[in-house]
C-alpha cells in the first residue's frame, strides 16, 4: 500500500507527470470558473442588479460547465483526454477574454455562458487521469485531482486586489491569459493514456455511445449524483454567495471578504486528497456518513438568525442577543468545507468502484449534477435572501439538502443489506446438508 502511494505522489514518472499537471490545469480551469465571485460583485453594482440576477450571474457558468460534462465526459472515453483537456481550456480562455466587451447584463449572461466551459474540465480530468492508475489508488488519485477546487480560493485571494488595482476587467483577461498558457503547457507535458493510445495502435474503434451511456440506467448513478449536488454543488454555490454574504452579514469590504471566503474554500478543496486516501482505507460508505452527519450539525448551526429574544425572570424581563461572530461562522464554515471536501472524494471513488469502464460518461452525469447545484442554489439563495429578509435561508436550505440526502443513503444502504442477507439465505439453502457450493 505504502509503494502504490509513493507512486502516485511522485512526479518522475510519466503517470505521476500526468497527475500533477491535470490537477494544476484544473485548478486555474476552477480559479476561471469562479471568476464572477468577485467580479460579479462588482458587475452588480455598475448594472444596478437585483439579488436573484447576482445569483443568475454568479451561477451561469456553472450552468454551462455543469452541461458540458456529460458530453465532455463521453468525448474524453472515445477520444482521449489529452486532446479534449486542452481544447477545452483553449475555448474557455477565449469565452473569458471577451467578457471584458460585455456591456449589458443579456451580454454578461452570454459571455457567462462561454466561460463555464473551464467547470467542464472536471469530467475530462477525472477520465483521463484514472486510466492511468490502478483500481486501489483510484480514491487517492481521483481525490489528489479534484483538490483542484482550491481554484476558488485562489480566485478569492488574488482577485480581489487585482480588481481594485485594475479593475474586473483586468482579472478577466489575466485569467483568461494564464488559462490559455497553460493549455499550451498541458498539451506538451502529458501523454495519450493508455487505452488511447492503445487504440490508436491497433485502430479499434471506440465503443457505442449506447454502451457509454448504458450505465446511467442504474438508480446507484443517479444516487451518487444527488450526493454530489451537495458535497459539490453546494461547494460551488458557497463559495460564490460567501462574499457577498460577509459583506451583506458582517460589512467586510471586497479584500476581506474575500480573504475570509477562502478560509472556507481551501479546506473544501485541498483535504479532498485526504477524502480519497480514507476512502481507499474506510470505505466510501464510511465516509460519505461522516459527510452527512457533520455537515447536517454545521448548516443547522449557521441557520441561527440574529436575534433578540426577553426571558421572563423572577426580577422582570431579561433581554438577551444571539448573533453568530465573525470568527465562529468562519471556523464553523471550515469545518463544513473539510467534510464537504472529503464527501466529494468518496462520491467519485464510488463512481470508480462501480462503473470502472465507463468513468467518463458516469463522471460526467454525476459532474453535471453535482454542478448543476452550483447554478441552482445561488439563485436559491438570492431568492430566499428576498423572500424571507433572512441573510441565513441559504443555509437553512442547504440544512433540509444534507438531511434528505443522509435519510435517502441510510435507507438505500439498510434496503441493499437486507437484500444480500436474503440471497445469501437463499445460496445456502440449496446447499445440501454435509456438502459444499
Amino acid at each position: 500500500m505504502r509503494a502504490q502511494e509513493n507512486s502516485v505522489l511522485t512526479v518522475s514518472t510519466a503517470e505521476g507527470r500526468v497527475l500533477w499537471v491535470s490537477t494544476i490545469a484544473f485548478t486555474i480551469c476552477f480559479a476561471v470558473w469562479t471568476i464572477f465571485a468577485i467580479i460579479g460583485i462588482r458587475i452588480k453594482a455598475q448594472l444596478g442588479l437585483s439579488e436573484t440576477e447576482f445569483g443568475l450571474l454568479a451561477g451561469t457558468p456553472i450552468l454551462t460547465g455543469s452541461l458540458a460534462r456529460v458530453f465532455l465526459g463521453i468525448w474524453t472515453d472515445r477520444y482521449g483526454g489529452r486532446l479534449i483537456f486542452t481544447l477545452n481550456m483553449l475555448a474557455a480562455s477565449v469565452a473569458t477574454a471577451l467578457l471584458v466587451f460585455a456591456q449589458t447584463y443579456p451580454e454578461m449572461l452570454l459571455a457567462a455562458l462561454g466561460v463555464g466551459l473551464a467547470g467542464g474540465s472536471f469530467a475530462v480530468g477525472i477520465a483521463y487521469v484514472s486510466r492511468f492508475y490502478q483500481k486501489g489508488q483510484q480514491g487517492t488519485v481521483l481525490g489528489i485531482f479534484g483538490a483542484g477546487n482550491v481554484g476558488s480560493a485562489v480566485t478569492k485571494f488574488l482577485a480581489p486586489f487585482v480588481l481594485v488595482a485594475w479593475g474586473w476587467h483586468a482579472v478577466a483577461l489575466i485569467w483568461a491569459a494564464v488559462l490559455a498558457v497553460m493549455a499550451i503547457v498541458f498539451w506538451f507535458t502529458t501523454t495519450d493514456d493508455p487505452i488511447t493510445a492503445e487504440r490508436r495502435r491497433t485502430g479499434d474503434a471506440p465503443k457505442a455511445y449506447a454502451m457509454e451511456l448504458a450505465p446511467l440506467k442504474d438508480i446507484r448513478v443517479w444516487r451518487f449524483s444527488f450526493y454530489y449536488f451537495f458535497t459539490f454543488g453546494a461547494f460551488v454555490a458557497l463559495a460564490l454567495w460567501l462574499p457577498r454574504y460577509l459583506i451583506g452579514v458582517y460589512g467586510f469590504d471586497i479584500e476581506t471578504a474575500g480573504m475570509i471566503a477562502a478560509a472556507y474554500s481551501i479546506p473544501a478543496s485541498i483535504f479532498r486528497a485526504y477524502g480519497g486516501v480514507l476512502s481507499d482505507r474506510i470505505g466510501a460508505r464510511a465516509v460519505m456518513y461522516w459527510c452527512f452527519g457533520v455537515s447536517a450539525i454545521a448548516t443547522l448551526a449557521l441557520s441561527l438568525p440574529p436575534t433578540d429574544y426577553v426571558m421572563h425572570g423572577t426580577n422582570g424581563p431579561i433581554a438577551r442577543h444571539f448573533e453568530i461572530s465573525p470568527l465562529v461562522f468562519v471556523g464553523i464554515a471550515f469545518v463544513l468545507g473539510f467534510f464537504m471536501s472529503i464527501g466529494k472524494a468518496a462520491v467519485y471513488k464510488h463512481v470508480a468502484t462501480y462503473c470502472p469502464d465507463n468513468v467518463g460518461s458516469v463522471g460526467g452525469l454525476v459532474g453535471m449534477i453535482g454542478g448543476l447545484g452550483g447554478f441552482v442554489l445561488p439563485i436559491a439563495f438570492g431568492f430566499l435572501n428576498q423572500v424571507t429578509g433572512l441573510w441565513t435561508s441559504c443555509f437553512m436550505l442547504l440544512f433540509a439538502i444534507v438531511m434528505t440526502l443522509l435519510v435517502w443513503m441510510h435507507l438505500s444502504i439498510r434496503r441493499m443489506e437486507k437484500s444480500s442477507a436474503k440471497s445469501s439465505a437463499a445460496r445456502k439453502s440449496l446447499i445440501p446438508m454435509g456438502g459444499q457450493a
